[in-house]
């Protein structure tokens, strides 16, 4: 599980934006792509075959444990469906040290559901592989 802000603009890669013109047609014209000035905060829930869930967070909310025990209601919910046959006896479950994630309701959360958290240590790049792995385009511009 992992945080990211994300901005509300998509750029078309080089692939995307080539076209087939005459050699004596004008360039088209192309705008600037710049960010906005806002950004939103997604919570990105994934395993070894993909991603299982992403939630926006709504704008002016904050992640609490109440916010984030819902999340991991829906996550349940969601390893059930696709994960079918795959959940033998315990989901190991790895997220940040973040307030919402340590709070002692959400700890008794993940042992209702039946995840077993694994400690994480900070600036460990072998145990955030969604930093350096999942979503590198996204986080090298943050």
């Amino acid at each position: 599980m992992d945080e990211t802000k994300l901005y509300h603009y998509q750029p078309k890669t080089k692939q995307q934006s080539v076209e087939w013109r005459h050699s004596g047609s004008p360039h088209p014209n192309k705008f600037r792509v710049q960010k906005s000035a806002e950004k939103f905060l997604a919570s990105i829930f994934w395993d070894k075959d993909g991603i299982l869930l992403i939630n926006y967070l709504p704008k002016g909310q904050c992640i609490n444990t109440d916010y984030y025990s819902s999340l991991l209601m829906q996550l349940k919910d969601i390893l059930k469906e696709k994960r079918r046959g795959k959940i033998t006896k315990v989901v190991l479950f790895l997220h940040d040290n973040a307030p919402a994630h340590l709070a002692l309701a959400t700890q008794k959360k993940l042992a209702y559901l039946g995840f077993q958290c694994l400690d994480h240590p900070p600036y460990s790049p072998d145990l955030t592989p969604s930093d350096y792995h999942l979503l590198p385009g996204l986080k090298k511009n943050d």
